[in-house]
């Protein structure tokens, strides 16, 4: 089932009406993602607000989610001796059944003993059982009574109205406008095959066959069946007559109209057995011939063809690849709003939630490099939405954070000049600011120069990797009047009026090396508002001044990297350490050695603290962690750079692959989060690379290179972590266009030979007729219409997955590497692990690396 975001509030106000003090927890299931836990800070501080209890569960893998389905879910079903209760997964499980993995399958009644899990989740495409399905007492239709259909009063087509009700649990997934606007195609294909009675392709009936079939029971009926359904198609008994027309006419109007639902299925397979029984009208000793009814064996052939067209619709869904929607925190605030419950606080961890996205790549076309905007601000992960999105947040914060009337001016002239704030406008500030954020990392707690070289976005279009490259970067500050002696000083000692013309330094002179979008245009009325692409900060007091991209870095570098690893060599262990000293004593646990289990709830909780509400802490933590931030871009810096000066990314038939397997950081890559990072830096590189040697057009824009696959090494599990990140909208996929190609070629073959096939067949039954001098044409006729249904069948299908991909695709090539990383499993004998929520994320054993990667180079990875 989907709740529609009209009606977002509704579960929550049920909740909040039945809890009363015995009310067993609500669970929260959170992946580690800083998305998620933006989202769960929202709702668990609008549960503490209504004094209903919950528990909070760090969810990292398909591995946790089965163990927590085991150990938490499974107990609270009122069948297994438990009272109910709610299950809110975020970010969790969107992909797959969650009846089947939390141990949620309906018993014998279909009831799911009171559990209701609510999914809120950005990954696509969705498990469409979940979406229209999930509901309890969910049995085929004929086989309800009057109780059970009562109880799903309520809910029309896996939708959710105001009238819904329901003590049994289900499964109720968060719709944020997708559902409803995108998946009408799939939610009429799903509702048809859930309510279709079975029937296989060979002809046997495994459900309602004694609607379908006009054979007995007996012991000989199923081999008399089947051997009657072989037989040639000529069938006296498949001819139609309306009275109106020829039998051609009657035909293509049952298949037009007949079998648009199965119910009209049965009332046809009801008229013809009434009609049957019935005497004729007519009077006289002989009455003419009465209309024929389609037999049950034309009946089931065209329940078959119906069948795997609607299932041609949901297999065209699946086959999309990955992408991102909107973000759960963005989904969460909402929920907020319609609440009444919307603050400063809420608001700011909705907007890092949003701004976290880009930062691990994952956009609309999957996980992978976003097409920057050219006109500058943020790139963003969700094109024209998501700008929408960012416009709706920048309102949000002009009224939640109306200026002083002593201090609008002194805002305007702020907002003129476009100066970076870094500092509160009073000891007591903690509000939020729109800023002209340049496409610096951590600008205000770093130097500029600093700053500007481990720029992802700066540092692919200067080549900074190579001599020349930094050369460009120093020419670019000399031009712009900052000297390298000033540009080394941490951003808030610099000089005070070369930060105040910085904004138009960059907007004069970065057009000159290619880097149009470095930062924001000026204020103008556009489609978006005056403050398009303007990022977003907070200050607490005169303590810290944090932007939203600053936030989402540090906690970003919290959940994958932890404490650093003291056996490290580099400078920045020694850094970090003396930066924790104060807190825990510079003492280096044995717990921080410890694999996954330990390791990932202590790197949850303590990026859940850094992002407290509390505002006397979470600045505090967050400044703390600084260290661990720069420690990690530090890294991808160095192991980009080493890649790419080094050669060491081999270009193959569908993609670009590289191995990260030695170095001072290679322990640093084995999380899959740091390892998509240092990915999309090298992929961006790549982009930039070809778009200036090859200058390729694609659809009137530029090519943005191949996807790109990255191993690391994990030498302690023996094991490479395997990542593969698409390239944004314009990727060319060479194995994708081969394969597809070759389709349409064989398609086309096929569709030939049949034709020439059926002319033979005309003609043979032309001379046959001929000779008998006979006008037996009662075969012919039923073979050329089932041929032509048939045809047009095929047609038909086609042209539904033609609209189905043009409507989800949009022309956005997205990431495929989950698909195909599938197939190469089931293909090879290679050992692989799959266990990210992140689809193209696996784990492949040592020795089966080559094996693995030979094979996906086969495969289409973008689509």
């Amino acid at each position: 089932m989907y709740l529609p975001r009209s009606i977002i509030s509704q579960l929550y106000l049920r909740l909040l009406q039945s809890h009363h003090p015995l009310s067993p927890p609500v669970l929260i299931l959170v992946a580690l993602e800083p998305d998620a836990l933006c989202a769960c800070r929202i709702l668990t501080t609008l549960l503490k607000r209504d004094y209903i209890p919950h528990k909070i569960q760090p969810i990292n893998g398909y591995g946790d989610l089965a163990r927590a389905g085991e150990d938490l879910v499974r107990p609270m079903r009122t069948t297994e001796g438990g009272s109910g209760g709610v299950v809110v997964c975020m970010g969790v499980g969107g992909l797959v059944d969650l009846a089947d993995i939390l141990g949620l399958e309906g018993d014998e009644k279909g009831s799911m003993g009171g559990v209701e899990v609510w999914v809120i989740d950005a990954r696509r495409p969705w498990n469409l059982g979940n979406v229209f399905g999930g509901q309890p007492g969910r049995v085929p239709l004929e086989e309800q009574d009057a109780n059970q259909r009562r109880k799903n009063i309520g809910v029309k087509n896996g939708c959710i109205t105001p009238s819904y009700k329901s003590d049994e649990g289900g499964i109720i997934v968060f719709d944020d406008g997708d559902i409803e606007e995108e998946l009408t195609a799939e939610r009429d294909a799903y509702c048809a095959l859930l309510e279709m009675p079975e029937v296989d392709d060979d002809g046997q009936d495994s459900g309602d066959s004694d609607s379908v079939t006009d054979t007995d029971d007996t012991p000989g009926s199923h081999t008399k069946k089947r051997k009657q359904f072989s037989d040639r198609d000529e069938d006296d008994d498949d001819d139609e007559f309306d009275g109106d027309g020829p039998p051609r006419q009657r035909r293509r109007s049952n298949s037009g109209s007949s079998l648009t639902s199965p119910n009209r299925y049965r009332r046809e397979q009801r008229d013809s057995s009434q009609s049957s029984r019935s005497p004729s009208p007519a009077s006289g000793s002989e009455s003419p011939a009465a209309p024929r009814q389609p037999s049950a064996r034309t009946l089931r052939r065209r329940l078959i063809r119906l069948k795997r067209k609607h299932e041609s619709v949901l297999r065209a869904y699946y086959s999309l690849g990955t992408s991102y929607s909107e973000p759960i925190s963005s989904l969460l605030y909402s929920l907020a709003s319609e609440l009444g419950r919307e603050d400063n606080d809420l608001l700011w961890l909705a907007i890092v939630g949003v701004s976290s996205l880009e930062l691990s790549g994952r956009t609309m076309a999957g996980v992978g490099i976003s097409n920057s905007s050219e006109s500058g601000g943020s790139a963003g992960w969700g094109g024209e939405r998501g700008e929408r999105i960012r416009q709706i947040l920048r309102d949000e914060v002009r009224r939640l954070n109306p200026p002083e009337a002593s201090e609008a001016s002194r805002e305007a002239r702020s907002e003129i000049n476009g100066v970076i704030p870094t500092t509160g406008r009073s000891p007591t500030d903690t509000s939020i600011l729109l800023s002209p954020e340049p496409r610096f990392l951590l600008v205000r707690h770093w130097s500029l120069y600093e700053s500007m070289l481990h720029s992802p976005y700066l540092a692919a279009r200067l080549h900074v990797w190579t001599e020349n490259g930094r050369k460009r970067l120093h020419k670019l500050l000399a031009k712009m009047g900052v000297s390298l002696s000033q540009c080394h000083q941490t951003y808030t000692h610099m000089d005070m009026e070369l930060k105040r013309v910085l904004r138009a330094k960059l907007l004069k002179y970065a057009p000159m090396y290619g880097l149009e979008g470095l930062v924001p245009p000026a204020s103008s009325g556009g489609q978006f508002g005056a403050y398009a692409g303007w990022g977003f900060v907070r200050s607490w007091g005169w303590k810290a001044c944090l932007s939203a991209t600053d936030v989402g870095v540090i906690i970003g570098a919290i959940l994958e990297v932890g404490k650093i690893d003291p056996s490290s060599s580099d400078s920045d262990r020694h850094r970090y350490q003396q930066a924790r000293k104060k807190e825990d004593g510079a003492s280096n646990d044995a717990s921080d050695q410890d694999p996954d289990s330990s390791n990932i709830l202590s790197r949850f909780w303590s990026a859940y603290d850094a992002i407290s509400l509390t505002s006397s802490e979470s600045p505090t933590n967050l400044l703390s962690s600084l260290p661990l931030a720069q420690h990690l871009h530090r890294a991808i810096l160095r192991t980009g750079t080493s890649l790419l000066s080094k050669h060491q990314i081999r270009h193959l038939r569908a993609f670009r692959i590289a191995v990260v397997k030695d170095g001072p950081d290679v322990k640093l890559f084995t999380n899959p989060g740091a390892l998509t990072k240092l990915a999309l830096w090298v992929g961006e590189a790549v982009r930039v690379q070809e778009q200036e040697k090859d200058g390729l057009k694609v659809g009137g824009k530029r090519a943005v290179g191949t996807p790109l696959v990255l191993a690391g090494l994990d030498e302690d599990r023996n094991v490479y972590v395997v990542v593969g990140t698409g390239g944004g909208g314009g990727v060319i996929d060479f194995a994708a266009l081969a394969q597809k190609n070759d389709e349409k070629r064989k398609k086309k073959e096929a569709q030939e030979k049949k034709r020439v096939e059926r002319e033979e067949r005309r003609a043979k039954r032309a001379a046959e007729r001929a000779e008998k001098g006979g006008d037996e044409d009662d075969g012919e006729e039923e073979e050329t219409e089932d041929d032509d249904n048939s045809s047009d069948s095929d047609s038909d299908s086609d042209s539904d997955d033609g609209r189905g991909s043009s409507l989800y695709s949009r022309s956005i090539v997205r990431n495929r590497f989950g698909i195909a990383f599938q197939e190469v499993v089931q293909e090879t004998n290679a050992r692989v692990r799959i266990d990210s929520f992140e689809h193209c994320v696996v784990e492949v054993q040592k020795e089966d690396l080559g094996g693995f990667l030979e094979a996906l180079s086969f495969r289409s990875v973008v689509g």
